[in-house]
């Protein structure tokens, strides 16, 4: 079982880049898929999430409109889009899944997930 995060970089304010997390070992079709993001010596929080279906999304009000979660169930990968990036936003982005076939989807806790990617950098600049 393993969540393979990619795309992170640098980019300036106001920029967009997506994330993307690669599953293997599983299928995602049962699971909630998040994103979670550690900024240098804060705590890990998490972002956004979406339920094992897609019905149903959660995102921190920080995100709200500027971030977008999605999933390509065909192709084992999950995404993050993100616009408008404001220097706030670097962090350590994680991708994390946690198995459920029901509505809704959680960030908090985080231990509810039960596999994590490596987690890719994300630096917004000035």
């Amino acid at each position: 079982v393993q969540l393979q995060a990619s795309g992170g970089g640098l980019v300036q304010a106001g920029g967009s880049l997506t994330l993307s997390c690669a599953a293997s070992g599983f299928l995602l079709d049962d699971y909630v898929i998040g994103w979670f993001r550690q900024a240098p010596g804060k705590e890990r929080k998490g972002v956004s999430c979406m339920s094992s279906r897609g019905e149903d999304t959660y995102y921190i009000d920080s995100v709200k409109g500027r971030f977008t979660i999605s999933r390509d169930n065909a192709k084992n990968t999950i995404y993050l889009q993100m616009n408008g990036l404001k220097l706030e936003d670097t962090a350590v982005y994680y991708c994390a899944v946690y198995s459920s076939v029901g509505r809704g989807c959680v960030v908090s806790p985080s231990s509810e997930y039960q596999h994590w990617g490596q987690g890719t950098q994300v630096t917004v600049s000035s």
